[in-house]
């Protein structure tokens, strides 16, 4: 069984342990079979007229192209920000091992 497409989403989150809950609870849905919680990153951005910045961790996480929209979709719905920054990407490659293994943990 192999994903036609794997998928990539990518969203910052305030703290790790924001991202562990929210990875968990996709992971337990079948819409990801991974992430990646990346080091600190520092953003700098604009808010309500005023240039900002915070401390952030960056999230990457792996799911297949059929899980993709649902996966964005639920993010949105359990990301803590008002408006949050969720950008996905649809992969041109990807490992034929890669595929299958996306594909036996999504859905």
């Amino acid at each position: 069984m192999t994903a036609a497409r794997a998928a990539v989403i990518y969203t910052p989150l305030p703290d790790a342990e924001c991202a562990r809950d929210i990875a968990g609870t996709l992971l337990d849905e079948g819409l990801i079979a991974c992430a990646n919680i990346l080091g600190p990153v520092e953003a700098v951005f604009l808010w309500n007229g005023k240039r900002e910045s915070a401390s952030e961790v960056g999230v990457l996480f792996k799911t297949s192209e059929c899980a993709v929209d649902q996966a964005v979709d639920r993010l949105g719905k359990l990301h803590p920000y008002e408006t949050p920054a969720i950008v996905a990407n649809v992969c041109s490659h990807a490992h034929a091992d890669t595929l299958d293994w996306l594909a036996s943990l999504t859905h």
